[in-house]
């Protein structure tokens, strides 16, 4: 599991959303599905994210099928993402596909992402969210919390930080019913500088392999 490792998608599937068409690349779990893992991009990328595609490659062989999901604006070729509430619209609009395995579905995605599957799980009625790199703040405006998204999630929660998030590094976190795990030295996106301790590959399979561990205590 790491972010060289590459697994090809079984399909992809273009879903009609009342936010505008989103799509699924599905890469299913090999043997057994215990669970969906649905994730989606953030605000300023999208699933080529170097998590998402590490998630993508590494679940499957622990038997979660990962449903990487493409928001409606990032669909249409847009550059920026529309407002909170049009990112709830899509993953609404988009859940109903997600479910149709009939595997119980954590909810997750990074950034903008994580804060939509925050702020719909328990409506949903997802399993779990994952939250990577949560945005708990705008970078350098620490009064702007998000915080009250993450801690009502009202499911299982695991957030993966980078330990230099200028969104929100881990020790800023309140406390609450989540488990926090923090990549050493990661910023927004993961990335490590080259003098840190760790190296690129080693930073993403912290993600990985967290997300394989907690995954294996929800079913």
């Amino acid at each position: 599991m790491t972010p060289h490792t590459t697994h090809a998608p079984d399909r992809t599937e273009t879903v009609a959303t009342e936010a505008g068409p989103a799509r699924i690349t599905w890469h299913r779990a090999r043997g057994r599905a215990r669970l969906v893992l649905a994730v989606s991009h953030g605000a300023g990328g999208g699933i080529e994210a170097r998590d998402l595609r590490a998630l993508a490659a590494g679940l499957p062989a622990h038997g979660v099928t990962v449903a990487l999901v493409e928001q409606p604006w990032r669909v249409a070729g847009k550059k920026v993402a529309p407002a909170p509430k049009t990112l709830d619209t899509g993953w609404r609009g988009i859940w109903p596909a997600l479910a149709e395995p009939g595997l119980p579905v954590v909810s997750g995605g990074r950034s903008a992402g994580a804060r939509v599957a925050c702020r719909t799980a328990t409506e949903l009625g997802a399993r779990a969210v994952l939250a990577l790199s949560f945005p708990l703040h705008p970078p350098g405006r620490p009064e702007k919390s998000r915080a009250d998204e993450l801690l009502g999630a009202g499911v299982p929660t695991l957030v993966v930080q980078g330990g230099n998030d200028p969104f929100g590094r881990p020790g800023e976190f309140p406390e609450g019913d989540y488990e926090l795990v923090e990549v050493p030295h990661g910023d927004h996106g993961f990335a490590v500088p080259k003098r840190a301790d760790i190296t690129q590959e080693e930073a993403v399979s912290v993600v990985t392999a967290a997300v394989v561990r907690w995954t294996g205590t929800l079913g």
